[in-house]
């Protein structure tokens, strides 16, 4: 029998289905809105020694700052995404968008560290997890096939901001102070509405279901991305001012951040692309990255107490591939253990859980200043805990996957 459905709607079906072109329009969304997240978040580090110097406080006190987003971010990611079941994903980026530049537009007005907490933390990062899960659930929801590809492409604008965000952001700060560069930073962060206004809003779905929180498989991966999360974002915030206090000057020490990002990029695309060739089982993939990312972290403060640059941008550039490689792999690993349909709300209470672990991280990494070298160990022996978590998981789950 022949269709009586007209080309132009299959046509359409077929660009909206999985792995379909507007899915990589999305991708591209995704791409720059995670670049004005953590690429950001990842380049805040440059901020991190005018704070101390103007505010004459402490490096734990100034980490809270980045710590305060990164946990806001990850605690307030459940609430958007019971606000995109409550309306769509389209409307909540958009107001994400709005608060995440808001939040920095206000910070550039701060007269204590207090107000930096209230903005730069609360604002800017309930903003931020409004963003991030419903624009990562809306990718993968688009592709099957594809879909560590597709992420690796769209979480490399990470990478791609943070190799230019950093020399960037101190250029800016010299010809505008800090409180410019925010004020320009903030109207930045408002690229994010356009983003989301790319997000077609789709039918929902009257039988909602419940995540799996129970499940062996999830509840151990979760614990796995918990752990992983205590040292994640550590280096991004102190490894400006580890290469400063190494003896480097400010602009070999952010070209340092730089170049981890620059390989950042490319281990999110090839691990995808990779993991997508189904040669091996993408668990395995990321338990071999993690422990890889424990193992250079460890080195990083033994090449810059020998004093060589070359030997700290070596293993920057080592870190930066196999932190960046990892980080699609463990979104990716989501939809295979509770299903596309839990996907939205599976991420939503992950990031609620990170949250403790982000908020800690960094500020216990700058207790001291023998902290950044003692948390760098510590989150080697981290990284071994996490692959025996894996390891757990890819027994556990040997039933439930299909």
């Amino acid at each position: 029998m022949t269709s009586l459905k007209p080309k132009a709607d299959r046509q359409s079906d077929d660009a909206d289905g999985p792995d379909g072109s507007w899915g990589w329009v999305l991708v591209g969304a995704l791409f720059v809105s995670t670049g004005l997240v953590f690429g950001l978040m990842r380049s805040l580090g440059i901020f991190f020694v005018e704070f101390v110097e103007y505010f004459e406080e402490s490096a734990q006190t100034i980490s809270w700052i980045s710590s305060t987003g990164l946990a806001a971010q990850q605690f307030f990611s459940p609430l958007g995404t019971a606000l995109c079941n409550a309306y769509n994903a389209r409307m909540v980026v958009m107001a994400g968008g709005c608060l995440a530049g808001l939040g920095l537009i206000l910070a550039s007005q701060a007269t204590c560290v207090l107000h930096l907490y209230l903005t730069m933390g609360l604002i800017s990062g309930l903003g931020w997890g409004l963003v991030f899960t419903p624009m990562v659930a809306t990718v993968m929801a688009n592709f099957t096939r594809h879909r560590a590809l597709a992420l690796g492409l769209a979480f490399s604008g990470i990478g791609i901001s943070s190799f230019a965000f950093n020399p960037l952001f101190q250029l800016l700060v010299e010809m505008y102070a800090w409180r410019g560069a925010l004020l320009i930073l903030g109207g930045l962060s408002l690229n994010i509405v356009p983003c989301g206004a790319l997000i077609r809003p789709q039918r929902r779905s009257k039988a909602r279901q419940k995540v799996g929180w129970t499940s062996r498989p999830y509840a151990t991966y979760t614990l796995a991305i918990v752990l992983l999360n205590i040292g994640y974002f550590v280096p991004y915030f102190h490894l400006v001012a580890h290469g400063r206090q190494a003896g480097f000057s400010e602009y070999q020490a952010a070209f340092v951040m730089s170049a981890a990002g620059a390989t950042d990029i490319l281990g999110r695309v090839v691990s995808g692309w990779f993991s997508d060739m189904g040669h091996f089982r993408l668990i395995h993939l990321l338990s071999f990255w993690v422990a890889l990312a424990g193992v250079f972290i460890m080195l990083l403060p033994v090449s810059s107490l020998s004093g060589s640059y070359a030997a700290l941008v070596l293993i920057s550039l080592l870190y930066g591939f196999s932190s960046g490689a990892l980080t699609s792999l463990a979104f990716a690993a989501v939809p295979l253990i509770v299903g596309v349909e839990r996907m939205m709300g599976a991420l939503g209470l992950l990031q609620l859980l990170e949250s403790a672990t982000g908020l800690l991280g960094a500020p216990l990494s700058g207790r001291s200043t023998l902290g950044r070298c003692t948390v760098l160990c510590l989150h080697y022996r981290k990284s071994n805990l996490v692959s025996l978590r894996f390891s757990e998981l890819i027994w556990g789950d040997e039933h439930h996957s299909s």
